[in-house]
C-alpha cells in the first residue's frame, strides 16, 4: 500500500513519486493551503495539499487528528525559510495529488505532545495511543536492536537459542510463583518460571555446552521502579567454564552492545568483594559514578558516652558509620530534615550530623547537636573522613544491615540531588558473595539460589555454613544490577549438603527437586551462567526512569494491567472444569445488623 515509511523521506527522493500510509499527526490550514504532518513508526513528514487537486484538497479538509491516511505525492524541496535542519525530513515536503482517508478516529484521549501533562494511569489505560509518540517508538526500535545484537554475539560466540517451558512445577527460588491449575490433573498446579534456571542446567547435563534464551519469566511479589510481575531475561548457561570465562564474555557481549547501539565505550569493569562493597558503600549494587564512600569508625565511637553510638559499636552486629559530603555544609536545616525521613524509609532512627565550618577553629568550628559527646574523638575522626571546610559528615548508628541500607540509600540520594556524577558510565564486576543470609532467628537461606556453587568443600561448607562464600557474580552499571550468575553445583554430593543446610530433608528434596539430582548422576558436567534483566538494560540504555517506559504492556505497581482489567473474573464454568470453588465474599454488615 506504499512505497515508503515517512521518516525515509529526504533530498534523495526530490522529484519523485511516494506513497505514504501513517496517522496525521498534525493538521494546519494556512490561507487555503492544508499542511499535513504524517506520522508513522519510521518518523514525521509534511505534505502539503492545495486546491488545485479539489478531490484531494476536501478529504484533507475533513482529516483530523490520529486520521489514517494513504497519501500520493511529488517530493519538493521546501521554500527558503522554511526548512527545518533539526528534522531527518525537514528538508524536503511532498505535494499531494491524491488523499485517501483508511479510517478515522474520534478524538484521543490525551494529545502526543502533551503526554506529560496526563497521568500515567491514562497513559497505561490506552497503551496503544501511547505507543505513538515518537519517543515511546524510538525506545522499543532501541529494545528491538539490543534484542538482535544480543543474539547476533551469541549466535557467533557458538551459543544455541533453546527455548524452555513456561509450564513447569513450583520450586523455591526466592519469590512467590505464579500458579496455574491443571484441569486434567485435579487438584494439582503449573507454576510460571521465576528463571528458567533447572532447564538450562539440565541441558548442559544434555551436552549442549552452551545455550542462551531471551526468556520471559515470572514473579508474585511487591513491585517498584525495576520490577514487574512479568519481566524478560536474557539467560545464558555454558559447560566446562570457571567464573572468568562467563564473565569474560559477558562483559565483552555488553561493551560491543554500548559500542553498536549508543556508540559509547564503556570504561574498565573493576572487580570488588560483596564485603567490600558493603563497607564502601552500603550496597551490593554501587553507584561508582558517585565520589562518596562510608567509613567505618566503630572503634572510635566505642570511646564516646554516647550510647547512641556507643552502643552498635560495640555490638556484634552493630555499625557505625561515616559519611562525608564535599561542600554538604550548605545544605539547610530543613534538606537535612528531609534526609532524616528519608532514611527512617530503611529503619533509620535518625541522621546525625556535623557540619565543617572552619576546621582550624577546633570545636568552635564545627556545628553539630552531637559534637559535645565527642569532643575526645573529633579530631581524629575529622582525619580519618579527610573532612575539609565547608564539608558535611552525616553518620549512620544501627545494626549493620540497617546502616548499610540507609546510609548506602543517602549517598545515591546525595550523588543525585547534588549532581555529584563524575562519569556517564560506571560499570564494574561483584564477586565473592556469601553463600547463605541469616534471618532475624539465624535461619539460613541461599543469597541468590540453591543451586549457587560454594567456594569450599562439602566438608568445608558444613563446617561453618555462616562463613562460606559462593563462586556469584554479578554485573552492575550505575548502581543498577544488570545480570547477576553463578557457577553451578555439579555434584549430587554438594548438592545435597546445601538442601541438609538449608532444612530441605531427603524427602522433600527428592519430590521438589528429584529430576535435577537425578541427572546429576548421569555425568553433569562442570558449567554456570548469568542472566541479564533485558528490561533494565534498555531502561539504562535510553534513559528511562523505570522499565514501564520500555515495555510495550507493562503492568501498574499493583500488577494489574489498565487496558485489558486483567486479572479478572472468570465464568462459574471455567472454575468448575478445574476443580476451583472460591469463597463466598463476606456481605458488608447494615446499621440494622
Amino acid at each position: 500500500m506504499r512505497s515508503h515509511y515517512c521518516g525515509q523521506l529526504n533530498e534523495t527522493l526530490v522529484d519523485q513519486t511516494v506513497t505514504v500510509c501513517g496517522w496525521v499527526h498534525r493538521r494546519r490550514d494556512h490561507g487555503g493551503v492544508i499542511f499535513l504532518d504524517m506520522r508513522d513508526r519510521d518518523g514525521i513528514a509534511q505534505f502539503v495539499v492545495d486546491p488545485d487537486t479539489a478531490e484531494a484538497f476536501a478529504t484533507a479538509d475533513r482529516a483530523r487528528s490520529e486520521y489514517v491516511l494513504r497519501i500520493t505525492g511529488r517530493v519538493r524541496l521546501r521554500p527558503e525559510g522554511t526548512q527545518n535542519p533539526n528534522m531527518p525530513t525537514g528538508m524536503i515536503e511532498v505535494l499531494a495529488k491524491d488523499v485517501e482517508v483508511l479510517n478515522t478516529a474520534i478524538t484521543p484521549p490525551f494529545q502526543l505532545d502533551e503526554h506529560g501533562k496526563v497521568g500515567e494511569e491514562v497513559r497505561l489505560k490506552h497503551r496503544y495511543i501511547d505507543l505513538r509518540r515518537p519517543d515511546m517508538i524510538e525506545k522499543l526500535r532501541l529494545r528491538s536492536r539490543i534484542s538482535h545484537n544480543v543474539r547476533a554475539y551469541l549466535e557467533n560466540q557458538g551459543f544455541l537459542d533453546i527455548e524452555t517451558p513456561v509450564l513447569t512445577r513450583a520450586t523455591p527460588e526466592g519469590a512467590r510463583d505464579y500458579l496455574v491449575p491443571s484441569r486434567t490433573h485435579a487438584g494439582s498446579f503449573f507454576a510460571l518460571p521465576q528463571s528458567p534456571q533447572l532447564f538450562k542446567q539440565l541441558l548442559m547435563v544434555a551436552g549442549f555446552d552452551r545455550y542462551y534464551q531471551i526468556a520471559k519469566c515470572f514473579r508474585d511479589e511487591d513491585l517498584r521502579a525495576d520490577r514487574q510481575p512479568e519481566f524478560t531475561q536474557i539467560d545464558i548457561e555454558a559447560s566446562f567454564v570457571e567464573e572468568s570465562d562467563i564473565m569474560g564474555i559477558t562483559e565483552t557481549m555488553i561493551r560491543q552492545l554500548f559500542q553498536d547501539v549508543l556508540k559509547a565505550e564503556l570504561p574498565e569493569f573493576p572487580r570488588m568483594t560483596w564485603q567490600e562493597a558493603m563497607d564502601r558503600f552500603g550496597s551490593d549494587k554501587p553507584d561508582l559514578r558517585i565520589p562518596l564512600e562510608l567509613t567505618d569508625v566503630d572503634d572510635l565511637m566505642q570511646q564516646v558516652d554516647f550510647k547512641v553510638f556507643s552502643g552498635p559499636a560495640s555490638a556484634d552486629d552493630g555499625r557505625v558509620a561515616a559519611l562525608k559530603v564535599p561542600g554538604g555544609a550548605k545544605l539547610s536545616r530543613k534538606e537535612i530534615d528531609e534526609y532524616t525521613k528519608f532514611v527512617g524509609i530503611y529503619g533509620a532512627k535518625g541522621l546525625a550530623w556535623i557540619k565543617v565550618n572552619e576546621r582550624a577553629k577546633g570545636l568552635e568550628g564545627l556545628q553539630s547537636p552531637i559534637v559535645k559527646f565527642m569532643e575526645n574523638i573529633v579530631a581524629e575522626l575529622l582525619d580519618r573522613v579527610g573532612a575539609e571546610d565547608g564539608d558535611i559528615i552525616f553518620f549512620g548508628a544501627d545494626k549493620t544491615r540497617i546502616v548499610n541500607e540507609a546510609i548506602g540509600a543517602l549517598r545515591v540520594k546525595l550523588g543525585a540531588d547534588l549532581e555529584l556524577y563524575t562519569q556517564e558510565w560506571a560499570p564494574l564486576w561483584v564477586v565473592d558473595f556469601p553463600m547463605f543470609e541469616a534471618d532475624d532467628n539465624g535461619r539460613l537461606s541461599p543469597l541468590h539460589h540453591p543451586f549457587t556453587a560454594p567456594s569450599c568443600s562439602p566438608e568445608e561448607l558444613k563446617a561453618d555454613p555462616a562463613k562460606a562464600l559462593s563462586r556469584a557474580y554479578d554485573m552492575v552499571l550505575n548502581g543498577t544490577e544488570l545480570g547477576g550468575g553463578s557457577i553451578r553445583i555439579h555434584d549430587q554430593t554438594m548438592q545435597s549438603t546445601v538442601f541438609e543446610i538449608l532444612g530441605i530433608g531427603e524427602e522433600e528434596a527428592q519430590e521438589k527437586f528429584g529430576f535435577l539430582l537425578d541427572a546429576l548422576q548421569y555425568g553433569a558436567p562442570p558449567h554456570g551462567g548469568l542472566a541479564f534483566g533485558l528490561d533494565r538494560l534498555v531502561m539504562l540504555m535510553v534513559g528511562a526512569k523505570t522499565i514501564r517506559e520500555v515495555i510495550a504492556f507493562p503492568k501498574t505497581q499493583s500488577a494489574a494491567c489498565l487496558m485489558t482489567n486483567a486479572p479478572g473474573e472468570v465464568s462459574p464454568e471455567q472454575l468448575k472444569d478445574l476443580n476451583i470453588r472460591l469463597r463466598q465474599k463476606a456481605k458488608p454488615e447494615t446499621a440494622t445488623e
